[in-house]
């Protein structure tokens, strides 16, 4: 069935309408739209052709759209406390995010680079480094909670081909994340570690919500 195109948008070339459609599809189902190649990278650029348009459209939902000047991505972040598309970190995801960021933050301060790429042993390492009384998740727990963040798309993910060296899978983590949770400085970082410092294990309990990812 296709629905009326809206009154609205007439402006819009019959030719954008397609890639517009997919592109507000992507934003409110993951919250985020790359641009790297493929059909993507053709929605991408058509989004971008119709920013005001789109921005305009998310805005009434409390969805504000940034665009990231180093990477072909657009990110629908909500306004906090004000926009109802929200899901919730649960408590051990909450930690991976975390420590995330700041593995994020470290490598672009140590050097400029488009990509992070870390391993599931880093991870792992920088989860008890910075939380001294976790119990560290299993791989295939691990696995299921960047599973999720790839949904969100703030990761990419590649699993080793061996199974026994699931530590040396590749994580890209992507510059939509710092948005989710967009700390001013380190200091702001450890402030939100010291909520967390006395987790013991993983857990499945919901956080606050400051660790809201739309929709």
């Amino acid at each position: 069935m296709n629905l009326p195109w809206p009154t609205f948008w007439q402006h819009i070339p019959e030719s954008d309408r397609p890639a517009l459609r997919d592109a507000l599809a992507e934003l409110l189902s993951t919250g985020v739209l790359l641009g790297d190649d493929g059909r993507a990278r053709e929605i991408y650029l058509t989004a971008r052709e119709h920013l005001r348009e789109l921005a305009e459209y998310l805005a009434p939902l409390n969805l504000d759209l940034t665009s990231d000047p180093d990477r072909s991505l657009l990110q629908a972040r909500p306004v906090p406390g004000e926009c109802g598309l929200t899901a919730k970190f649960t408590k051990d995801e909450t930690l991976l995010i975390l420590v995330l960021w700041r593995l994020y933050h470290d490598t672009r301060m140590e050097r400029a680079m488009e990509s992070v790429v870390v391993s599931a042993n880093e991870i792992f390492q920088a989860l008890k480094l910075t939380f001294e009384r976790i119990e560290l998740p299993k791989d295939s727990h691990l696995e299921r909670m960047l599973a999720r963040c790839r949904t969100r798309r703030l990761i990419r993910f590649q699993r080793h081909e061996d199974p026994q060296r699931f530590g040396e899978s590749a994580v890209e983590i992507l510059p939509t994340l710092p948005r989710v949770i967009p700390f001013e400085s380190i200091e702001a970082w450890d402030r939100m570690v010291g909520l967390h410092a006395g987790v013991k294990s993983t857990g499945e309990a919901e956080v606050s919500t400051d660790d809201e990812v739309a929709p």
